[in-house]
């Protein structure tokens, strides 16, 4: 009874987060992909949003999603696939396509429950620290696949869990078989599967149960046929890689996993906000480092196994490809160390300041990305005939899709290329989306307003921090 209250309210917070974010980068690519155009043909000059409602709504075949991955992503197609059938069902929406990611999220809860109770750990405690984590919430509510990986990943902790007490082969080949679909899902998941296989080496190397391999091999062969062909699609998609570096973003990013932006929140006064949660985060850590359990080795290699998973990928590929949204996939394991450890003194404490970074995430447009915000300041700047501006960015996916997205279907938009001018002969108001998300943005932003600032037709009016308004004084009659 408490586990189904408890997740019909995860569904209700977690759809809450769908609606309330602001659309972001990267699920461009999952609606236009399966869309059946990943990168869509945006028209020359200008044009109204409704004009393009229709590059939203398309459906793609599975073997069109298949082909697209491999020229245009760095995934797998599973998630992909999956998400073109929910569309078919359910619509073309942002926030439907999000709702997805909820529902794989409460199972992933559920599945989480029944590790608890297999683990001898209290079930509403880990489920509470696992979905007032910012990372596993954040992850729970974007288009993409790490919700389904991670449930993925769950069902095969469980199965290996249960194999613990009766031993059976079959069992192994299920294990096996979920953490390869959790891999063909996101090829990170794989980090958890080699947490859970190093396990079994500890406990009996010469008993390994070769039905986990034979589950999980085949879908690392098929991760791998995706991947040879796509390590070079992102190129300067991370920063170089630097030891020092790499380290602190991991820090950061592992506190932000679990409390969220509230450093940020907190500015000016965000440093002591952060030393704050450190002295909570490490006071947590020792209680879950010096309680004792049957599983607590196993559940500290799946917390550690993606931060170090990371790190070793950016040693052989000389980048930094550390975010939190990486990150989420220790957190259930983080969660059923603490729930197993915790005081009840320290335990309120802890899911109060997760209570406080989830507000966070719903409100504060902080953590947000600018594209769904710039189209709102830009619709309220704009007078009737005027132009919205909006940078193409490196591709015309992840910038145009959400912020046209989330204009009103008459405003009229032209995209702003890096290095061009448009054409303002005949419009007498301009208005300039100021987003800078990635570097064609950054800079086609920062020559239009250069060329807007200079001496001659253009006067620059009302502005916002995502917007401007600028008007034409040598309008063509």
């Amino acid at each position: 009874m408490r586990l189904g209250i408890f997740l019909v309210l995860a569904t209700l917070l977690l759809a809450c987060i769908a609606k309330q974010r602001a659309p972001e980068y990267d699920e461009a690519y999952s609606i236009f992909l399966t869309a059946g155009d990943a990168h869509p043909a945006w028209p020359a000059g200008v044009f109204t949003a409704a004009s393009v409602r229709g590059f939203y709504a398309p459906h793609a075949s599975l073997r069109r999603i298949s082909r697209d991955l491999k020229v245009f992503d760095v995934h797998p197609p599973l998630y992909f696939w999956a998400l073109e059938g929910w569309r078919r069902c359910f619509g073309p929406g942002w926030f439907t396509a999000r709702l997805l990611s909820v529902l794989f999220s409460v199972a992933a809860l559920a599945v989480l429950g029944a590790i608890a109770r297999a683990a001898g750990v209290p079930v509403i405690p880990a489920l509470a620290l696992t979905l007032l984590s910012y990372g596993f919430a954040y992850t729970g509510t974007v288009a993409r696949g790490f919700a389904l990986a991670q449930l993925f990943n769950l069902v095969g902790f469980y199965i290996v869990l249960q194999a613990q007490r009766e031993p059976r082969q079959a069992r192994a080949l299920l294990a096996g078989l979920a953490f390869g679909t959790a891999s063909f899902t996101n090829y990170l998941a794989v980090f958890t599967a080699g947490a859970v296989f190093f396990w079994l080496c500890l406990r009996a190397p010469r008993r390994l149960p070769p039905g986990l391999a034979l589950g999980l091999l085949p879908f690392l062969a098929l991760d791998f046929s995706y991947f040879r062909v796509q390590r070079d699609a992102r190129v300067g998609q991370f920063v170089a890689f630097s030891p020092f570096h790499a380290l602190a973003e991991l820090a950061r990013d592992s506190g932000a996993a679990v409390f969220g932006g509230l450093p940020v929140y907190a500015a000016p006064h965000g440093m002591l906000v952060a030393l704050a949660l450190a002295l909570l985060a490490l006071a947590c850590l020792a209680c879950a480092l010096a309680h004792q359990s049957p599983y607590r080795l196993l559940l500290a290699l799946a917390v550690t196994a993606t931060p170090c998973g990371l790190l070793a990928l950016g040693l052989v590929f000389g980048n930094t490809p550390i975010e939190i949204r990486y990150l989420a996939f220790s957190l259930p394991y983080l969660a059923l160390l603490l729930a197993a450890a915790l005081p009840r003194w320290l335990l309120w404490p802890m899911l109060a300041v997760q209570v406080c970074g989830i507000f966070g995430l719903i409100f504060a447009h902080a953590t947000m990305q600018p594209q769904g915000l710039a189209a709102a300041q830009a619709s309220a700047l704009a007078q009737p005939g005027a132009v919205i501006l909006v940078p193409f960015g490196n591709d015309g996916v992840g910038i145009p899709g959400p912020f046209i997205a989330a204009l009103p279907g008459a405003a009229r938009v032209e995209l702003l290329h890096a290095g061009q001018v448009p054409d303002f002969t005949g419009v007498h108001e301009i208005i300039l989306a100021k987003i800078a998300v990635d570097a064609a943005s950054r800079t086609a932003t920062t020559q239009a307003l250069k060329t807007f600032e200079a001496p001659g037709c253009f006067t620059l009016g009302k502005s916002t921090p995502l917007a401007v308004r600028v008007h034409n004084h040598c309008v063509t009659p």
